[in-house]
């Protein structure tokens, strides 16, 4: 998580929400990186998580990340829930819960829904404290 907390700044930095990702492949060896590119990329689907996905498939040469473990400091949005289902990732691993935006439990609950195919292992709240507070200070700055 400490990995995509520095994704987060290097978010930030170039103004963007500070959200990172990673992903991992099953051995363990981080393959992929991801952070907010929406404003720099001109493009809503850019989410850390997304952009994550995207270098994972191309480095493992498939769109299946199965047994893939991504990490996220933020809990994912619908649409990010929706890719890691698509994309097979075995394990997500999040920071701060999202109460506004949150699809693993906070406002919707995508991942693991009964009539889907796919079941991803899940674990939220890492480093929940530093993931929140780095967002609280980034939109207290912003006001």
């Amino acid at each position: 998580m400490r990995e995509a907390l520095k994704q987060a700044e290097d978010a930030q930095a170039s103004g963007e929400v500070p959200i990172g990702a990673l992903i991992l492949e099953p051995g363990g060896t981080i393959i992929a990186h991801g952070q907010n590119s929406v404003i720099r990329e001109h493009d809503p689907t850019a989410h850390a998580e997304i952009v994550a996905l995207r270098a994972a498939g191309k480095a493992l040469g498939n769109y299946r990340l199965e047994g893939c473990t991504l990490y996220v400091t933020l809990e994912p949005c619908a649409m990010c829930a929706g890719a890691m289902i698509h994309a097979r990732i075995g394990r997500l691993v999040f920071g701060a819960f999202d109460p506004k935006a949150g699809a693993v439990g906070s406002v919707l609950t995508v991942l693991n829904h009964p009539q889907l195919n796919h079941r991803i292992e899940l674990t939220g709240g890492v480093l929940v404290e530093e993931c929140g507070d780095f967002l609280r200070r980034f939109f207290q700055s912003r006001r």
